[in-house]
This record gives structure tokens, sequence and C-alpha cells, in this order.
């Protein structure tokens, strides 16, 4: 495994340790965070992932001034004013059509995407299939990082809020809920695709993680996997920054998925090759990035963020290495990667680039043969 930290001292009247392992004498009173950010392979060989463990600056935000005097908001004439009972119809009304509308699913491509904010152009859709893909996904990150749901030092009974950024199926968040039953979980994402029955004390809310945040404080913030779905992440970065309380924690997780293999078995010849080169060079083009996975250290520090800690992890795509940790993750990892190809794929060359789906279908048929084959190649990338 390969791993960097970078860490910047906390002053002394910060507050909180650094988020990996090694223990750091925790200062005293300001919003502490992890950032982990994790990239993850898409071949046939080890990938590598990368963490970052932050901790906030001690200084609190300067509140928003309030609102002048004259600014004002005009009431209604009291005669038009319901009664409570109507008020309570209406607030019912009003939920029910933003759910209904929530889960008007758009098909393209034979696949569902979200339908709340469908003008942004979040490229996943969020059927069952890829929410199959997800929790496979979940499942295989826990599992690079040692059997854990977070590496941030967080201390349970310091712990009162957790904000679960593009929460997917929820999976995460109800696992939280459960090791945290004294806090409060929340998830929020584009897409209703979360379970009914919950611990009672997690939440899921739809919402886009790129509008004006709620005034609402977290003591730890879990952003995972967002590549693609994020235009502005230096100001993202900063809401995360400005919605912790003073010793609180952020933990990034994502993916720069360059595909490389170090034996030089993987090369431009390949259907791969112009399959991720395709997918993410338009992505580029669209002002929504998936190399984002060796930027967060940067991000976080620009916010504001102390104790900025990486760390990467050798991520194989594919059983082909010889030790059967990396053998259990490469195949977890394939089996996410083939989950989704197609989701990656159809929004983004039929959609977008224009190809017809017989032609991105085709592609794909290559890619997947590539992929299978054990030593066709041995690809990586960061995580």
């Amino acid at each position: 495994m390969a791993d960097s930290h970078a860490t910047t001292q906390p002053s002394a009247a910060a507050a909180a340790p650094a988020a990996t392992d090694r223990p750091v004498t925790p200062p005293a009173a300001a919003p502490a965070t992890a950032a982990s950010t994790t990239t993850a392979p898409a071949t046939t060989a080890p990938g590598t992932a990368e963490t970052a463990t932050t901790e906030a600056a001690t200084t609190a935000p300067t509140p928003a001034p309030a609102p002048a005097p004259d600014q004002l908001i005009e009431a209604e004439d009291v005669a038009s004013v319901s009664d409570s009972a109507s008020i309570d119809e209406r607030i019912s009304s009003y939920t029910a059509s933003l759910a209904s509308s929530a889960v008007d699913y758009p098909l393209e491509h034979g696949r569902s995407y979200h339908a709340f904010r469908s003008g942004k152009a979040y490229f996943m859709p969020n059927d069952e299939t890829e929410m199959d893909r997800l929790d496979l996904a979940h499942a295989t990150t826990v599992r690079i990082i040692g059997d854990k749901l977070y590496t941030a030092p967080l201390e349970k009974d310091r712990v009162h809020s957790i904000l679960d950024i593009g929460t997917g199926t929820g999976i995460w968040a109800m696992e939280m809920g459960d090791e945290f039953p004294n806090a409060q979980v929340f998830g929020i994402d584009l897409s209703p695709m979360q379970p009914g029955w919950v611990p009672p004390n997690v939440k899921f809310e739809i919402d886009d993680v790129e509008s004006p945040w709620i005034d609402r404080k977290y003591d730890f913030i879990y952003c995972r996997y967002m590549t693609g779905a994020i235009k502005d992440w230096p100001k993202l970065v900063q809401n995360i920054y400005d919605h912790l309380n003073p010793g609180g924690w952020v933990e990034f997780y994502d993916v720069d998925p360059d595909f490389y293999s170090p034996d030089g078995t993987y090369t431009e010849k390949h259907a791969t090759h112009k399959w991720v080169t395709t997918l993410l060079d338009t992505m580029d083009s669209l002002g929504q990035t998936c190399r984002v996975g060796t930027k967060f250290e940067g991000w976080v520090k620009d916010a504001g963020f102390q104790n900025v800690q990486h760390q990467k992890y050798l991520v194989p795509l594919g059983p082909w290495a010889k030790d059967p940790y990396y053998q259990e993750i490469g195949l977890m990892n394939l089996a996410q990667t083939l989950e989704g190809l197609d989701g990656f794929t159809m929004r983004i060359f039929c959609g977008v680039l224009g190809w017809t789906k017989t032609e991105a279908e085709v592609l794909l048929v290559e890619v997947r043969n590539e992929l299978k084959k054990l030593h066709t190649f041995h690809a990586q990338f960061d995580k």
C-alpha cells in the first residue's frame, strides 16, 4: 500500500486529532475535520486510494449580517390566510407533490435518472442495477480501509450530528446510525432511493449539495464518490468547512480514474483505454471533472482546514494479484465496475457525444472482454 500524509500542525487553540491511525495530541477548540480522498481502479490491475484528513481552523466563521430593517417580506392579508388545518393540508399537499416529482424518473437508453433538479447533469442512473453497484462499492471501500466506516478519530460521546453527502442507497448513513446511536445522521441525495425503514436517528433528504446550504452544523461530514457530480469543488469544500462545529471532521473519498499499469501491459491499443479516455475527457469538457482524487489536499488547505492528511491505497481491478487480500479487493472492484459500465457510459456517449446505443454497446462488449481476461493487461488507478 502506498500512502502519503500532508499534515499542517494546528494552532494551540485548535481542537481535534489527526485523522489517521497515528496518534496526534489533540488541540483544544477549533473545528477539526478528516478528509479522505480515494481513487479506485477500473481495469484488471491494482489501483490506489488516497485519503486526506483535515482539521478545521480554530476561528469560528463570522455570522452573516442580519437583514436590514427595510428588508421586509410583505405579508398576505389576514382575511385570505387559511386556518391551521388548511395550512397542514397545504404543507401535506406540497410535500406529496415534491416527493412525487422527485420519483418521476426520466428514462434514457433503458435506464432511469434523477428527476429532482433534472437540469443538473449528474450522469449516473438511479435504478436498481445502480443501487446494487453502489452497495458493492460501499462494501469495497469498507474493506479497503480496514473494515471500517471511516478513518477520522471520532469520539463517540462528542459526535451528535453527521452528514452524508450523496448518500445514494443510504447504506453508509444507516450503518453510522447504528454505530452512533446518540447522533443524528442526515443523508442527502438527488434521488430518493433510500429504504423506508431506517434507524430512528437517521433521516434522508432530497437536496442538491451545490445549492445553498441550510443553517445546520455537523460534527462529522462524509463525502464519498461524488466524482462527476460537482461543478465547483472548492465551493463545496468551503461550504463543508463553514458547516462544521468546532472539533468536527470531514472525510473525502473519491477516484482519479485514469488507468495505468506499471508493467506496461495497458496501452492505447486497448478498447478500455479508448472508453476511459473518452469518458474522462468529455466530463472535463462539461466542467464536471472525474479527475479529483489527487486534488483534495489543496482544496481543503485552501478552505482553512488544519492537520490535513492524505492516504493512498493500492486497488487492483480484477483478481490477478498474488496476495489474497488484493485478489479479494480486485474481484470486488471488478464486480462493481462491470456492474456500472453501462451506467458510466450511456448518458455521456449517447446523450452528449451523439453515439448510437448500438455503437456504445459494441465498445462496451470489447471493454468487458478485456476486463474479464485475467492478464489482458495489468492496469490500475488511484483510490
